[in-house]
């Protein structure tokens, strides 16, 4: 597969694409920081599935929560990723890609579609900073996640130069 580089700038491709980000990131619900700089990356704590309202999408993907209602809440963590790295810097522009993704899972036992779930935080990734947005990554399923959450996505950014 032959990848483009993105003419755009990522603050101009979220535009392009009509997608609006959060006002503010969600606040963290623990004792850490949504993100952390060192070494030149950025290191965005695990987000979840949180509407522009504040609401907390919850649920365990097989059981009440289908396949593509899934992919559409690892996107709108993919959302609420972005919202955390613009709250820090002011602009996607200082963002230079994506290095790596780490998403989880609340699903069902047996349910074996991870990856298909967590692709849409990557296809998202992909769309806004172009083949800078093409990453590592990893999936998996969990029991459970903290307030029933059905995914969870942590990220490796790195810094524009």
């Amino acid at each position: 597969m032959i990848v483009q580089e993105n003419p755009l700038s990522p603050e101009a491709q979220l535009k392009s694409l009509g997608l609006v980000l959060p006002r503010a990131a969600p606040a963290p619900i623990g004792a850490f920081r949504n993100l952390r700089i060192h070494s030149g990356c950025i290191y965005v704590s695990g987000q979840g599935p949180v509407l522009p309202d504040g609401t907390l999408i919850r649920g365990r993907v097989g059981d009440d929560i289908g396949l593509g209602d899934a992919v559409r809440h690892a996107r709108l963590v993919g959302l609420n990723m972005l919202a955390v790295l613009r709250d820090e810097f002011g602009t996607l522009d200082r963002i230079g890609g994506v290095v790596k993704l780490l998403g989880f899972v609340n699903a069902v036992p047996g349910f074996e579609r991870h990856p298909e779930v967590i692709d849409g935080a990557s296809r998202l990734m992909h769309e806004v900073f172009g083949e800078a947005g093409i990453h590592a990554r990893s999936s998996l399923g969990v029991e459970s996640l903290p307030n029933n959450i059905p995914v969870e996505i942590e990220g490796i950014f790195e810094l524009a130069h």
